[in-house]
């Protein structure tokens, strides 16, 4: 964990890989802007320069453009949509499927003196903590995953033999394969039902921005969805309050350490239902 002091405010950053073999997430700190980037590749699982996936350049060529830190941040994310698919394009992608599309989640700020300028697509989460320790969520969006997530529930329960003496990476192997065509289902409803930056002209009306008032907001949170805690059940929506209540008692680097632990104990993803045991992480925890 890295900490970085500006003038009244405190900044944490994570950023950490998770047990796939590249680290597909992204941060960004330039001057008065703060962002994390989740990229993820295509279904074909294609690889290009210097062996790296599609996800990893998705969200590095995303942070790029917010580097430059020289327009609003909607015509930045707008800029990074399109720098998404000239990388593609330069690397010989067929983008008229949508399968092959990369594509990365994104939340940015850009801290003013008395307000948050922000923009948010995908799964990336920004939430602002008040002094009284109550907390908004400036995206409450759907989890495009949640059906997914249920389905890999329902598989476990009816799968997994109670006496556990099967094999656990076979009954996983063969739960993914039952998944296979739901997985590529939610992968072409891209810009369809939810947004992320994938180079499609359709990602900017998916786009949430706004600004927000800095006063009586004690801690702001960006992060990917590596940060999440792991829940028993899927929900549509996710409920956040523990997790705050984590970084209130533990901090940035405590609640990572906390969800990494839970993660641990549950290698296959069957009590947790998640994609992989540990997801990359991105985040950014702000003080002020």
């Amino acid at each position: 964990m890295e900490i970085t002091h500006y003038p009244k405010i405190e900044v944490q950053t994570i950023l950490e890989k998770g047990t796939a073999v590249q680290n597909e997430d992204f941060l960004v700190i330039q001057d008065n802007i703060l962002g994390v980037f989740d990229g993820a590749t295509s279904l074909n699982s294609r690889k290009f320069g210097r062996d790296r996936t599609g996800g990893t350049i998705a969200s590095r060529t995303a942070g790029a453009v917010f580097k430059k830190n020289h327009f609003p941040l909607n015509q930045l994310a707008c800029q990074a949509n399109d720098a998404i698919m000239a990388q593609m394009i330069s690397n010989g992608v067929d983008t008229s499927r949508t399968e092959n599309l990369w594509s990365t989640s994104a939340a940015v700020v850009r801290i003013k003196a008395q307000s948050l300028e922000w923009v948010q697509a995908g799964d990336a989460v920004i939430i602002l903590i008040y002094e009284n320790g109550s907390h908004r969520v400036l995206v409450n969006r759907e989890d495009h995953d949640h059906e997914t997530l249920t389905l890999w529930k329902e598989l476990v329960r009816t799968h997994l033999p109670q006496d556990h003496q099967t094999d656990p990476q076979q009954i996983i192997d063969m739960m993914r394969g039952k998944l296979a065509h739901q997985i590529r289902k939610v992968r072409s409803d891209m810009n369809i039902t939810y947004g992320v930056l994938n180079g499609e002209k359709t990602a900017e009306a998916f786009l949430n921005q706004g600004e927000e008032p800095l006063d009586r907001v004690a801690h702001l949170l960006i992060f990917t969805d590596g940060l999440s805690i792991p829940q028993p059940e899927p929900e549509p929506h996710k409920d956040f309050t523990d997790l705050v209540k984590t970084y209130l008692n533990l901090g940035l680097e405590g609640l990572k350490q906390m969800i990494r632990s839970q993660e641990k104990k549950d290698p296959h993803c069957l009590a947790f239902p998640r994609f992989k045991c540990h997801d990359d992480i991105a985040a950014i925890a702000v003080r002020f």
